[in-house]
Parts: C-alpha cells; structure tokens; sequence
C-alpha cells in the first residue's frame, strides 16, 4: 500500500535527474536510495560499492541467474 509523504522539493529534482540517468522512475529514485541508505546504516563497514554489489546480487538470484562462485 503507498504512503505519501512530504519530501523538499532539492530531493525530488536530484531524484528527478538521477532517475533519468539510472532509468528509473521517480518513485524507483527515492526507493533505491532509502533501501542503499538503510543498508549502509545497518552495515557501517561495507562500501558503497559492495552494497550495490550485493544487491545486484539478491536481484539476479531472485531472477533465476544463479551460478557457481568460483574462488581464485
């Protein structure tokens, strides 16, 4: 069920651009940033980079796209 809630509009006009250059909807914007800001919250030791890694991750397993990791 969505919710509305007020956000400043400096939000809404980076999430605005961003969402263009990720493709995304606006909605999808703010959403993708709550949830790689939630988990940085909750895992102050991971980078940026290993957090978008990791949900890249959970999306392909989520896909059906699930292959052997293979070390070294």
């Amino acid at each position: 069920m969505a919710t509305a809630v007020r956000i400043s509009e400096s939000l809404v006009q980076n999430a605005r651009k961003y969402s263009k250059i990720d493709h995304r909807s606006l909605t999808g914007q703010i959403e993708h940033w709550a949830s790689i800001g939630k988990c940085a919250e909750e895992n102050p030791d991971l980078t940026y980079d290993l957090i978008k890694e990791i949900f890249i991750g959970i999306e392909e397993l989520n896909s059906g796209e699930k292959t052997e990791y293979k070390f070294g």
